[in-house]
């Protein structure tokens, strides 16, 4: 069985990384890794890691993005906002944004273009699809998560009430809900959730990689569902599915 695992949140300066000992001889790490190749490298050797970003590309979309944002989204209630329709392959490799619309609009039905949020994912989610598409044994290290989905599992499936930031303030209470389910679910000290998170990674970003890596420890465990059920694959044979 996997020892480690591993909760990766972009974050700018790279991605906030959350490792955790599955044997519990370690205490978890927070750490910046500048890209993901870094995170594979690590001399712990992550055998899972839960992943906050999109993870293979279909060529043509349907209405609310690919199907695993269109089946999680339903699901989050008042969260389902952080949950981006992400376009098809073309539009991902596109050079600008103007020309990343256009080429949504021409690979989605109904036609659409994308928000700048999702534009803004898209040097990430290019990182990983290179990764994968290099070398296809990374479909199963690298795995799709959304914090607000893991979140609401911790929560015994409910969505949460509480935001974790309102017009881009942190909202106290919403952070203090998703270190409280951390601690109480998903085993994360409160000392090691209290610390100031390493340069560069805000709070929300620190707590979403924490719940990564639960969704990771899952996995491993056997515990973890997909959405869909049964993952499709893209036309490069990679897995689209959101674990949680």
């Amino acid at each position: 069985m996997t020892t480690f695992v591993a909760g990766a949140d972009g974050c700018p300066p790279g991605w906030a990384v959350v490792l955790k000992d599955l044997a519990g001889r370690r205490e978890p790490q927070v750490l910046v890794c500048r890209d993901m190749a870094e995170v594979l490298r690590r001399p712990e050797l992550p055998g899972l890691i839960g992943v906050d970003m999109p993870i293979g590309l279909p060529d043509v979309v349907g209405p609310g993005g690919r199907r695993p944002e269109a089946e999680i989204r339903p699901r989050l209630g008042d969260r389902q906002s952080s949950v981006f329709a992400i376009p098809a392959r073309a539009a991902v490799y596109a050079d600008s944004y103007a020309d990343a619309c256009q080429r949504s609009l021409e690979t989605s039905d109904p036609p659409r273009k994308i928000s700048k949020q999702a534009y803004y994912l898209f040097p990430k989610i290019r990182e990983l699809d290179g990764l994968i598409r290099d070398d296809p044994g990374l479909a199963m290290i690298l795995r799709e998560t959304h914090p607000e989905a893991a979140f609401m599992t911790m929560n015994g499936g409910e969505p949460l009430d509480q935001p974790k930031k309102v017009k881009s303030v942190v909202h106290e209470p919403g952070m203090a809900l998703r270190k409280r389910l951390l601690m109480e679910v998903a085993d994360f000290g409160e000392d090691f959730l209290s610390r100031k998170p390493p340069k560069g990674v805000g709070m929300d970003d620190f707590l979403d990689a924490c719940a990564c890596a639960w969704v990771a420890q899952r996995i491993a465990q056997g515990a973890a569902q997909s959405f869909p059920a049964r993952p499709e694959r893209d036309a490069n044979g990679i897995p689209m599915a959101i674990w949680t």
